[in-house]
């Protein structure tokens, strides 16, 4: 029997690879963020070296989008696309009272899940 797979979790590959967290709060009412940050994921999983995206939002107006990425070349060319820098101008315009922008290398990962038949399951890369 097969182990459950999420569709909300970035299939990774063995470290190391890079990640871009984004965590901000949204300013109220959605003022064209939904479609814009639709066309930046699709944009993002399409750019030469992005591994997956992980996303979450509170109805709090805070979240946090985590981008994957094969290395730090890849991470400033996507950076640098001509819609994501539109993108990132109306975010500090319209949709975001604050945000933080971090970047590291994953050097280990490791997961937990729980599948029929099993009590536990864990994988340690």
């Amino acid at each position: 029997m097969s182990p459950r797979k999420s569709s909300r979790f970035a299939a990774t590959p063995e470290p190391p690879y890079y990640i871009v967290s984004f965590a901000s709060i949204r300013t109220p009412g959605d003022n064209g963020y939904g479609a814009m940050g639709e066309r930046m994921e699709e944009m993002a999983l399409a750019q030469e070296g992005c591994l997956g995206l992980e996303s979450a939002r509170g109805a709090d107006g805070f979240g946090v989008t985590n981008s994957f990425w094969r290395d730090e070349e890849s991470i400033l060319a996507w950076k640098n696309v001509v819609s994501h820098l539109a993108a990132q101008k109306l975010g500090r315009e319209r949709w975001y009272e604050e945000y933080k922008v971090r970047v590291g290398r994953i050097e280990r990962a490791y997961d937990f899940q729980v599948s029929k038949g099993d009590a536990l399951a864990e994988h340690v890369d």
